[in-house]
């Protein structure tokens, strides 16, 4: 006995409030520019340049007496914030300490870290400092308009990928989608102010993937069902492709999510922000697949003349159950 993740008659109506949806994530979208341009991200050292040091000790944090000892330095604003986890032993209290450019420097000289850690021994004569890393501003610069431009080519690379595939209506909506999936991350991250480094633009580029994937996948179904159903409605061979392929919708993200979830909770602080980014992400992608998506191809139409017939290709697997 098999266990079925999506019953055989499954039937779902994924248009019938395909207008609201729509207008929804329209608008989740518009409220993701306004908090990025009113709130910010959060970036971290790799965008703004400066020096993270991680510090552990057996006492507790104390933040104030932290600020208090870095204070005579002169190193102007200074962040220090206790990282929880609870993988943590009972007896383990860490805590970073990110410092900013320096005005006229590269980046803080070993002479200025040395001092800091001095400074915090003083306080907390049992602190320890695991790693400590140094970003000076041309680099950070220069990491900011690369990441930039890794996922405008990537999205480039796929509007073309499906414009030759498909025809342009696909294409379409398929970068909208994920237009859409990158801006609401975007502005999740905004929202919540988690920090945002390279190892976010790196969980970017592979919800792009995802979803990219998952949209060819229903896109494909799409197609085959257009030449064998020649007469009827769009809206209903939308539907139909998109109930046909839930199964492995459910199979695959469900699965992916599982992994995920277990990372986030067991995988510790200096990965969180990217594992949330994926789960988010995923979370995001398979609903524009198809909430986003398939409704931009609704609203432009595509041509039903179809001469060859269905080879079927990327769709052999879309209903398989678990």
């Amino acid at each position: 006995m098999r266990l079925k993740l999506v019953p055989d008659d499954f039937n779902w109506d994924f248009f019938k409030r395909w207008k609201l949806t729509f207008g929804a994530s329209a608008l989740a979208m518009v409220v993701s520019v306004v908090l990025f341009f009113a709130v910010g991200l959060n970036f971290g050292i790799d965008f703004l340049g400066g020096t993270t040091i991680r510090t552990e000790s057996t006492q507790e944090v104390d933040v104030g007496l932290y600020r208090q000892a870095i204070a005579p330095l002169g190193l102007g604003d200074v962040s220090i914030t206790e990282v929880f986890d609870a993988s943590f032993d009972a007896d383990q209290h860490v805590a970073q300490v990110r410092i900013q450019s320096q005005e006229g420097a590269e980046s803080i000289t070993e002479q200025t870290i040395a001092a800091l850690e001095a400074a915090l021994k003083s306080v907390d004569p049992a602190i320890t400092f695991p790693s400590v890393e140094s970003v000076g501003p041309k680099v950070s610069n220069e990491l900011v308009w690369t990441a930039v431009q890794a996922v405008v080519f990537s999205i480039a690379a796929v509007l073309f990928y499906i414009w030759l595939r498909f025809e342009w209506q696909f294409s379409l909506g398929a970068v909208i989608a994920l237009v859409h999936d990158v801006t609401l991350t975007i502005g999740v991250f905004c929202l919540l102010q988690i920090r945002f480094d390279l190892t976010i633009i790196a969980a970017l580029l592979t919800i792009v993937g995802y979803s990219i994937n998952d949209t060819v996948i229903v896109f494909d179904r799409v197609r085959e069902n257009l030449r064998r159903y020649k007469k009827m409605q769009l809206m209903e061979v939308l539907n139909i492709s998109i109930n046909e392929t839930m199964s492995r919708t459910v199979m695959t993200s469900g699965t992916t999510l599982l992994a995920l979830f277990a990372l986030y909770a067991l995988g510790g602080d200096v990965i969180r922000g990217f594992v949330f980014a994926m789960i988010w992400g995923i979370v995001v992608g398979t609903y524009s697949s198809i909430f986003v998506a398939s409704p931009i191809l609704l609203w432009l139409g595509v041509k039903r003349d179809w001469s060859k017939p269905s080879q079927g290709g990327g769709t052999q697997f879309a209903d398989v159950d678990a």
